[in-house]
């Protein structure tokens, strides 16, 4: 199996300046490919520091990605110690980066100075994949078999997340066209409402059970759930979705409704086709979580198709004054679904009313959140708890909303 490992360059990482979201972008992407990410490094903008890093993580590994200090001022230098790390005799000039960097800064009405064209200059050792919306290109390095006792190859990405995002796709198109690997399959299944811990637990023995080149990784985020994702590495396509098939449905006995989607998904976009599926439209009525449900159910494209629109209602004597009901319990929840899903002529509504933090009011302690979710004929309410920070808590208040809704009208719709 081949190995890579991904790298950061740039002080701005070391001191916390920037957050590095690049690094997890390229190790998904190469994991998906089938190639095993050993490790994550960041170095600073020193010279000998790159050289000697690079050198190193060359050794280790059949390809090195890295983003960063590509860029046109003084302090990106990591080309100048790429040329030396290679060996390079000069530098070349690429006429399709170039080209690109004319176009890009003719369009933002800017001279094209030498310090620009200068970005089209590369080593004489490296091959050029033309980064289509920036101006610094792709530059992948061979080096010789012989002298890191294996084939290596090292990628130089820019920094920018934008433009290493778009550029990957070229990246790992080099990387199937020069070497040689293992196929590896991935099957994931998205759970909500029980953690990672208590769900390792439940699934532990159907887990132990997995066949010995079948693996298993827990993926948890606040607002997806945890991403259970299966792997197998050097089967064939068809046998391997087969074998996971047969595993999946094992899995589904066990943990019945906690599984909302069958495949890698987000909650906002199972409750959408939900409703698309049955021609049925939504509202929401936001209290503590202040718009976030409507904010992710419009993150999903064609979300207007099944979603009117949304009332935030954030003050406690709003919810007091004009319902009539205590600001944190299962009346106003339901008050607030029903009131949306009417006033806004929706089919259905979901509501949330609670106390995100710091502090309780006397009767619910921070982290409480009651759910409504209402229908023509009925209305649904349930109470969570969590104990997190303000934000984090927000997050699962939203998620939690839009899982009891998805799983109850799932029981009345399919």
């Amino acid at each position: 199996m081949l190995k890579a490992s991904v790298c950061t360059i740039g002080d701005e990482i070391l001191i916390g300046q920037i957050t590095d979201t690049n690094s997890s972008e390229i190790a998904r992407s190469l994991g998906e490919l089938g190639i095993r990410v050993t490790r994550m490094v960041s170095i600073g903008d020193d010279r000998n520091q790159i050289i000697s890093s690079l050198e190193n993580e060359l050794k280790d590994n059949d390809i090195v990605i890295t983003t960063g200090g590509l860029g046109p001022t003084k302090d990106d230098i990591t080309k100048e110690a790429l040329a030396a790390l290679s060996g390079a005799k000069g530098y070349k000039r690429d006429e399709r980066q170039l080209a690109i960097i004319h176009k890009i800064l003719s369009a933002r009405g800017l001279d094209v100075l030498d310090i620009n064209r200068d970005q089209a200059l590369v080593p004489d050792t490296c091959d050029v994949i033309p980064n289509k919306i920036g101006t610094a290109p792709v530059m992948a390095l061979r080096m010789d078999p012989t002298r890191f006792g294996h084939p290596a190859t090292l990628y130089a990405m820019p920094g920018v997340p934008f433009e290493t995002k778009a550029a990957l796709p070229d990246v790992l198109a080099d990387i199937k066209a020069h070497t040689s690997f293992s196929n590896i399959s991935h099957h994931s299944i998205m759970v909500y409402g029980i953690a990672e811990s208590a769900l390792s637990k439940k699934i532990a023995s159907w887990e132990d059970s997995l066949p010995s080149d079948m693996h298993l990784a827990y993926l948890p985020d606040p607002h997806t759930g945890v991403r259970l994702r299966l792997s197998i590495f050097g089967g064939t396509a068809e046998d391997d979705k087969a074998r996971m098939d047969a595993e999946i449905v094992k899995l589904g006995e066990i943990l019945g409704d906690a599984i909302y989607s069958y495949e890698d998904d987000t909650l906002e976009h199972a409750l959408g086709v939900l409703l698309r599926k049955h021609g049925k439209t939504l509202a929401t009525a936001e209290s503590c979580t202040g718009g976030d449900i409507a904010h992710m159910i419009t993150t999903v494209p064609g979300s207007s198709e099944y979603f009117l629109g949304s009332v935030v209602s954030y003050a406690v004597s709003v919810k007091e004054n004009v319902l009539g009901v205590p600001a944190v319990s299962s009346e106003t929840a339901a008050a607030m679904a029903q009131g949306a899903r009417r006033t806004i002529g929706a089919d259905y509504a979901v509501s949330t009313t609670g106390l995100a933090g710091p502090g309780g009011d006397g009767t619910n302690p921070e982290g409480t959140v009651w759910v409504g979710i209402a229908g023509p004929d009925w209305t649904l309410t349930k109470k969570y708890n969590y104990h997190n920070d303000r934000k984090r808590n927000i997050q699962r208040f939203a998620s939690s909303a839009l899982y009891f809704l998805l799983t109850n009208l799932r029981k009345k719709l399919d």
